[in-house]
């Protein structure tokens, strides 16, 4: 189980409240998880329990993540609202119906200049066959968002810088971690075994980074607003992506501490990570999370998790105050 206040569980069993802390239970005995320092509580395997221990979690302020066997996102489980808004709500619902265009285009500039951050490493190391694709992200992505667009162009625009930095992978990553294209339901290969299970993880945890702000999750701007799911932890996590999703990826791949034979299953034609291959990525995807780096406005260190709020924060700035919203960027790290 991981440190910093959220903790896994990969086996299947039980969980119950037992005194004052979860008892988790399966066949290897009774395994105990301390309150006080918990906040997440990450379920990767089935796993049973009842309305009481959500009650106790509840009131312990203990969010619940839960995945099925093969590793698919079902559902997240948190207290009710302590920081509902109706007045932020409306303004959030205003600021929709008047400037969504506006915010979509500062989330796909920054996934733009952060993705370039991320693979100017590889181009500084040779890799000099990056350099078109470096000079479009720097260039033309911001000629093109500076144009009045509809949000159908935008989104197009968003798809090609995806598009192509998955074609980059070519030039830098072993051969048999190569992606010949996005496949997300269900994943058919190592690579998009990894992105889909990493792109989960950062969703997870912007749902708790937003349900700590009084921000509605229901209402985005890059994606569209649907029934069903936290659309706007979908629009706040993209900017992340490329350095907490993609860094760990690379890292990981790069050093060969994962690899397709030993960490993926082999029954699943190796597109779906085994136990041992999700605890390894969890480990690097929570150390990478948990790096902190000097704040250039508030003067102190913070870290990458804790600047997912901050995002939060910036857009009920620009919500509520008309400011200028911009997208967490590695390069300016604001």
């Amino acid at each position: 189980m991981a440190k910093n206040h959220t903790r896994y569980i990969f086996s299947m069993g039980e969980l119950k409240r037992k005194d004052n802390s979860i008892a988790f239970i399966n066949e290897k005995g009774n395994f105990y998880i301390p309150i006080e320092d918990t906040r997440e509580l990450y379920c990767m395997n089935e796993v049973s329990f009842n309305t009481k221990l959500l009650d106790f979690i509840a009131r312990a302020g203990i969010t619940l993540h839960l995945f099925n066997y093969h590793g698919n996102y079902s559902g997240t489980f948190y207290p009710k609202d302590q920081l509902i808004s109706g007045n932020l709500t409306i303004k959030q619902s205003i600021m929709y119906i008047e400037n969504r265009l506006i915010i979509a285009k500062a989330i796909v500039n920054a996934i733009a200049r952060n993705i370039h951050e991320t693979l100017y490493h590889y181009y500084r190391h040779d890799k000099k066959e990056l350099k078109p694709y470096l000079d479009w992200l720097k260039n033309d992505v911001p000629n093109f968002l500076d144009k009045e667009l509809r949000i159908e162009q935008i989104l197009f625009i968003e798809g090609q810088v995806w598009s192509r930095f998955y074609d980059s992978f070519s030039h830098f990553l072993p051969e048999d971690f190569l992606m010949n294209k996005r496949v997300k339901r269900p994943p058919d290969n190592p690579m998009n075994a990894l992105v889909s299970f990493g792109n989960t993880l950062l969703y997870t945890k912007t749902i708790s980074a937003i349900y700590n702000t009084h921000l509605n999750q229901s209402i985005s701007f890059l994606h569209s607003p649907r029934e069903g799911r936290f659309s706007l932890s979908l629009d706040l996590s993209e900017a992340f992506k490329p350095i907490i999703v993609f860094r760990t990826i690379f890292d990981l791949v790069g050093r060969k501490k994962l690899q397709v034979t030993k960490h993926f299953d082999k029954n699943l034609n190796y597109a779906l990570l085994n136990t041992e291959g999700k605890k390894i990525f969890i480990d690097a995807f929570e150390e990478r999370l948990n790096e902190s780096f000097m704040h250039p406005k508030l003067k102190r260190k913070v870290s990458y998790k804790h600047a997912i709020k901050l995002d939060g924060y910036k857009l009920i700035k620009s919500i509520v105050e008309g400011r200028e919203f911009k997208a967490f960027s590695l390069k300016d790290k604001e």
